[in-house]
């Protein structure tokens, strides 16, 4: 079925399920979110006095979950420029696609280079997030990975 990986530097996944899983010369990631590792707080979010989600930040979102994958792909043996392939869903397409975008850019400047990509907006996570990537990336036997 292909090695599970569990990596430490990301936030646990909020279900029963591997941050990743090998499968040949591939690396099929779970879907990852912006939570913070350290804390399990959700960068960006504004909660009411009840503790109810009233906004969000989807510039501070985007940029954590860029590190949480980052951070399982670096368990994985394998790095940023690995990634083929991005499922990105969104919670407020209309809201956050611009924003998101432009924070894509940042992280992957060249298209010639940048993995294939799919948006989705969808009505809701199953955690309090605004974002979250599912990744396939390649593997290469290389020295020292």
């Amino acid at each position: 079925m292909g090695d599970a990986i569990r990596a430490d530097a990301a936030p646990a996944p909020v279900g029963r399920y591997p941050h990743a899983r090998r499968a040949g010369g591939l690396l099929f990631l779970s879907g990852i979110g912006p939570r913070d590792p350290a804390s399990d707080r959700v960068p960006g979010n504004t909660l009411d006095a009840a503790g109810r989600l009233v906004g969000h930040d989807i510039v501070a979102q985007t940029h954590a979950v860029f590190a949480n994958v980052r951070a399982v792909l670096e368990a994985s043996a394998a790095c940023w420029e690995d990634l083929i392939d991005v499922t990105v869903y969104l919670t407020d397409m209309a809201g956050d696609f611009a924003a998101y975008n432009r924070v894509w850019a940042e992280y992957f400047p060249d298209v010639e280079t940048a993995p294939c990509r799919t948006t989705l907006g969808i009505d809701a996570l199953p955690t309090p997030i605004a974002i979250e990537l599912k990744c396939v990336a390649t593997l290469h036997p290389k020295e020292g990975r």
